[in-house]
């Protein structure tokens, strides 16, 4: 009997492929005439990387480039074929700059355009970028900067590529062909500018407090895009993703935006191993209201259901919705519920083993129907 295994991260304590393998361990156990199928998945946010990485059977390419602050630091992506993979997060996520205090009129994408270049400058015939996780709010200012734009001012000098001096800038100056195959996984529809843009919805998690100062200085760029490179994305759904980075994106190199549950399937084949399993296990850390919103999850369940596998889920906390439980044929939480959650953190991967073994009567029962 083959089991896919194909659940997201436990976000904060493990990783998508370390729930896969715990998974794995766990049913041979009990099931020893199994044969499992190891796909972690992701939705495009953090983690994408390394879960299209494993199921690919890529390797790891690692740059030297600078966090959203300016500082170096070490960033890796992965290289499939001549496909690369990436996440914005690894050179300019919000994580990397938590020992801080909160600065977005300096913070900047410089380093994922070093990320970026990197690839090119391998002859990379396609990237895939998460773009969850932003510590920015500059439109990929400094990602333009590092793939060679040039921002101009008045006398055709060079303004530092810095929201502070954006208002500045009076041209770009375009590198050339820097365009290309780019697919940029996007869970949200938010323009860039207005009440439901980049500044407004997502600024105040990176520090923002001044939504003009931030909107006046978005709206030049992107004015200025327009006129100069000959492209407007500004209202295109999902351009204010990642402090404007995913307009960013499509402005200076012709991206193309899509929901990253489907982009991460679609790369890993993932429906073509569903079809070929008599089981399909998932989850994450927490399955409620939000997994029924274009999470992970739920999309391999309804693609299961397609296909007419049955589906199990494994999750630190099963909210008791019916709507949720309706999605799958079993549900089974590790945390017990007297447990502090940084406690269940803690032993997450002690407490996923437990469950599986403890499971493993109902998971056979699946396979036998």
């Amino acid at each position: 009997m083959r089991i896919l295994i194909a659940s997201d991260k436990y976000k904060g304590s493990l990783t998508a492929t370390q729930v896969a393998r715990i998974i794995e361990l766990g049913l041979g156990e009990t099931l020893p005439d199994i044969v499992c199928d190891l796909c972690p998945i992701a939705d495009g946010g953090e983690g994408t990387t390394e879960a299209m990485v494993t199921a690919l059977g890529g390797e790891w390419m690692t740059v030297a480039t600078v966090d959203a602050q300016g500082r170096e630091c070490l960033a890796r992506y992965g290289w499939c074929a001549d496909q690369a993979v990436m996440e914005m997060s690894a050179a300019s996520g919000l994580a990397m700059v938590n020992d801080l205090e909160l600065n977005p009129r300096t913070a900047s994408t410089y380093g994922t355009g070093v990320m970026l270049k990197h690839a090119l400058d391998r002859g990379v015939k396609k990237i895939v970028i998460g773009i969850g996780g932003s510590a920015t709010n500059d439109g990929g200012l400094g990602m333009a900067a590092a793939l060679g734009y040039r921002f101009l001012d008045a006398a055709g000098g060079d303004v530092p590529p810095l929201m502070t001096e954006v208002l500045r800038m009076r041209h770009i100056q375009s590198p050339g062909d820097v365009y290309g195959p780019i697919l940029v996984a996007c869970d949200v529809d938010n323009p860039l500018l207005g009440e439901v843009g980049a500044t407004r919805i997502y600024g105040p998690q990176k520090g923002v407090k001044d939504f003009v100062w931030f909107e006046d200085r978005l709206a030049h760029l992107a004015d200025m895009v327009a006129r100069d490179l000959g492209t407007d994305p500004r209202d295109v759904p999902g351009a204010g993703a990642a402090g404007g980075l995913g307009w960013g994106l499509m402005a200076f190199m012709g991206a193309h935006l899509t929901h990253g549950f489907d982009l991460v399937a679609e790369q890993i084949g993932l429906e073509a191993r569903v079809a070929q399993a008599d089981l399909v296990i998932t989850g994450e850390g927490r399955l409620d209201a939000q997994t029924l919103h274009g999470k992970g999850p739920v999309g391999i369940a309804q693609m299961a259901r397609r296909l007419r596998k049955k589906v199990a889920a494994f999750a630190g906390g099963i909210e008791d919705s019916p709507a949720l439980q309706a999605q799958f044929d079993f549900t089974r939480a590790t945390k017990p519920d007297s447990l502090p959650l940084a406690e269940a953190i803690a032993r997450a991967e002690e407490l996923l083993a437990l469950a599986v073994r403890e499971s493993s009567g109902e998971i056979g029962r699946l396979l036998a129907r």
